[in-house]
C-alpha cells in the first residue's frame, strides 16, 4: 500500500470479505469477535491505549488492514496526532525500516479517517 491508498475503501472491502468468511466459519468468527471485544475493553489500560498498541503491532507486522481498522478506531476514540506519532515511533523502533514505511501509511490512514489533508511536501 502507498500513501495514496484509500483506507476507507480498504476497510470496506475487507469488511465485505470478513462477512463472507463469517458465513463459512461462524463459530471461529464469533470467537475472534469476542476475543477482540475483551482485548480492547477498558481495564488497567483504556481502549485508546490498547488501540495504539494494536496499531503498533499492525505496523510492525506490515498489515494494511490492521492499519485501516485501528486508525479508524483511534479517530473514533479521540486519539491525537501526537499520541499516534509516539505509538508509531515505538513500532518503528521494534520493526526497523520496514515498519517506518508502514508507519507512514498509518499516518495517511489516520489523516484520511480524521478528514485532515496531507501536509505539503517539498
Amino acid at each position: 500500500m502507498t500513501a495514496t491508498t484509500s483506507y476507507s475503501q480498504l476497510t470496506r472491502d475487507i469488511s465485505g470479505n470478513i462477512a463472507a468468511l463469517h458465513k463459512g466459519v461462524p463459530g471461529v468468527m464469533k470467537g475472534f469477535g469476542d476475543m477482540a471485544k475483551a482485548a480492547i475493553a477498558d481495564g488497567a489500560l483504556d481502549a485508546k491505549t490498547k488501540e495504539l498498541i494494536a496499531l503498533s503491532i499492525g505496523v510492525a507486522n506490515r498489515c494494511d488492514g490492521c492499519i485501516g481498522f485501528h486508525t479508524k478506531a483511534l479517530v473514533r476514540l479521540g486519539a491525537t496526532q501526537a499520541e499516534l506519532d509516539e505509538a508509531l515511533g515505538v513500532a518503528v523502533y521494534m520493526g526497523g525500516g520496514p515498519s517506518l514505511m508502514y508507519a507512514a501509511n498509518a499516518v495517511a490512514a489516520f489523516r484520511e479517517f480524521a478528514g485532515a489533508a496531507a501536509p505539503a511536501t517539498a
